[in-house]
C-alpha cells in the first residue's frame, strides 16, 4: 500500500555530454540530412519543390471543380 505522502520513484538518467566536438553530430553540421545545401542552385531547388508542393493541392482542387463532368 502506498502513502498518500510518498512519490514513486522514477528512472530517468541521461547520457553524459560530449564536449569533443561543437556539433552534435561527429561528423559535423549538415550530415544528418539527406541533401546537400551547399550545391549550386539548392535554393531555387528548394524554393521550387515548395512552391509546387503547396500550390498542387490548390491547382488539382480547381482542376476538379472546373473539369467537366
Amino acid at each position: 500500500m502506498r502513502l498518500p505522502g510518498t512519490v514513486a520513484r522514477r528512472g530517468f538518467h541521461t547520457t553524459r555530454p560530449q564536449f569533443s566536438s561543437p556539433h552534435h553530430y561527429p561528423e559535423g553540421p549538415r550530415n544528418s540530412i539527406p541533401f546537400n545545401p551547399l550545391t549550386r542552385f539548392f535554393f531555387v531547388r528548394y524554393w521550387g519543390f515548395m512552391a509546387v508542393g503547396f500550390g498542387a493541392p490548390f491547382g488539382i482542387a480547381v482542376w476538379q471543380t472546373y473539369k467537366n463532368g
